[in-house]
């Protein structure tokens, strides 16, 4: 490589990473965390779910009581598990009775509990699983743009790595076994950078890749919108199989009786191993009533089998038919396997524990590419005010990257003391708590002792979650063990090893001089 590819690789590798490094600590650092949403969800609520994508819910029983409340004729429905555990995701629409009072023509989204049957509103049932899921892709920031932030960052991250393997590209193996710790310390940051780097190499270009598709989708589609379906989004959701076939509301009520759960056994029984993970009445008790049972294969049966069935109701006819087993087009396979592979939903706790160590190593990759940056211009031939300015920028840098280990952990204590704490209280907790500390470090001056600090407080506060628990709840991590709640089980073991091992690390620090 010459020197001018050489320049070139190098400025990009290092611009474009010194830009996003912040954004890209917090995607990875509250993404690492969110392999374990559902487990953190119902950590807090002290419940334990079955290990099972499929929703367990009497359709029936379930539609009396909302029927109830909200009187379902003439509404579409959708009932589906976006997540493991026991409430399901209900979303209603107006009713398409045009006589019908205004109040049933507006809709309403909520949770409903499976056993219960009581409802929560998206506010209420807010919980920090769900504020780590929404962070790692900035969904607190304001509707686009904390989407497009996390989007561009995940390109800008892409650029990072593609120019950072080229750099490396000669020496790409015999760096990978070079770790010099005694040396100096811009040789430490730049082999622990190398080292790390490479392993996460294909972690890393994965969720660049898949993170980029998710957020910034619209604004790569949009030309293809307007050229080819003249701006007419709804088509192209449509052709996408993003929406459901539209079916005519009749204004005459079905006389016959009807049976949901038997229609969702029915589809269910046509495929083994298939789970049924949404269901969508449209023209609920209306002559021309339709029900759509959605669902797809058990992973290690196909990775990608997608299977429904349409029902017309005053029948039992089969409208539509999809086989998720004969009939998985490309479309699917695209659309399902950047889900799988970038929420690692397809392995258990292995590939989650794996995914959350891999990402945790990213971490450390972005830190350690902003202390090359830093030690790189620390030199002596350089004004002291750039100095100091480079040092300043580095220090706000770890001040809000390293303060987001304690916070998180104040914030599982906080969350199950005051349990249910509001998205507000929540919101203050984790997001307040992190300004605080931020501050603080920034006004400290004291890269060591911010590093040092977080990881010892982290620790600590990592050893008082499953006590709190145990406390609060009388879920112990050997009871819970005992009875089977898996996810409970878990988060506290989880926290346990965090804790011991970022406590050990804490202790075998040693600040090293900068020599320049």
């Amino acid at each position: 490589m010459n020197n001018r590819h050489y320049n070139i690789y190098f400025h990009t590798h290092t611009v474009s990473g010194i830009v996003i490094s912040v954004v890209l600590f917090v995607i990875f650092f509250a993404g690492s965390f969110s392999f374990f949403r559902d487990e953190i969800v119902n950590w807090e609520r002290s419940e334990s779910t079955a290990q099972t994508k499929e929703i367990q819910l009497d359709y029936n029983n379930a539609l009396q009581h909302l029927d109830k409340k909200y009187v379902l004729h003439a509404r579409n429905i959708t009932i589906s598990k976006p997540s493991l555990e026991n409430r399901v995701a209900v979303s209603l629409e107006g009713t398409k009775d045009s006589l019908a009072p205004k109040k049933q023509r507006l809709g309403d989204f909520f949770y409903l509990d499976n056993k219960s049957y009581k409802s929560y509103t998206y506010e209420e049932a807010y919980s920090l699983g769900e504020l780590l899921y929404r962070l790692h892709f900035l969904a607190q920031i304001p509707y686009p743009a904390g989407y497009y932030l996390s989007g561009f960052t995940a390109l800008f991250f892409l650029f990072a790595i593609i120019t950072g393997v080229l750099l490396h590209w000669k020496k790409i193996v015999s760096n990978f076994y070079i770790f010099r710790p005694k040396e100096k310390l811009k040789t430490l940051w730049t082999d622990a950078h190398t080292a790390l780097g490479m392993i996460g190499l294909p972690f890393q270009f994965v969720y660049a890749v898949t993170g980029a598709f998710f957020m910034i989708k619209l604004l790569i589609v949009a030309p293809a919108v307007k050229v080819l379906y003249n701006g007419d989004q709804n088509k192209l959701y449509k052709e996408l199989e993003y929406t459901d076939t539209d079916y005519k509301f009749e204004k005459k009520k079905l006389a016959n009786p009807f049976n949901i759960n038997q229609l969702v056994a029915k589809a269910k029984s046509n495929w083994t191993d298939f789970e049924v993970t949404r269901v969508y009445i449209q023209n609920y008790g209306d002559v021309n009533m339709h029900v759509l049972v959605e669902g797809e294969m058990l992973n290690h049966k196909k990775f990608t089998g997608i299977g429904k069935i349409d029902y017309r109701v005053s029948d039992g006819k089969i409208i539509a038919r999809k086989d998720p087993i004969a009939q998985t087009s490309y479309l699917d396979i695209v659309k399902n396997v950047l889900y799988r592979i970038h929420f690692g939903d397809y392995g258990g706790y292995a590939l989650k524990i794996i995914s959350f160590i891999l990402g945790i190593i990213t971490c450390f990759v972005i830190i350690s590419g902003v202390m090359i940056w830093l030690v790189a211009r620390q030199k002596n031939n350089l004004p002291e005010k750039k100095r100091r300015f480079n040092a300043a920028v580095v220090r706000i840098y770890l001040a809000i990257c390293l303060s987001m280990y304690p916070i998180t952990a104040l914030a599982f204590i906080g969350s199950k003391i005051f349990y249910p704490l509001s998205q507000s209280n929540l919101f203050t907790l984790y997001f307040g708590g992190w300004l605080l500390l931020t501050i603080f470090f920034i006004i400290k001056k004291n890269d060591s002792f911010t590093n040092k600090f977080c990881l010892i407080s982290g620790s600590i506060l990592g050893f008082l979650i499953p006590i709190t628990n145990g406390i609060v709840s009388g879920d112990w991590f050997w009871t819970s063990f005992m009875r089977n709640k898996v996810q409970i089980f878990f988060i506290d073991v989880f926290w346990i090893f965090l804790a011991s091992i970022s406590l050990y690390v804490a202790y075998h620090l040693k600040p090293k001089k900068v020599v320049s």
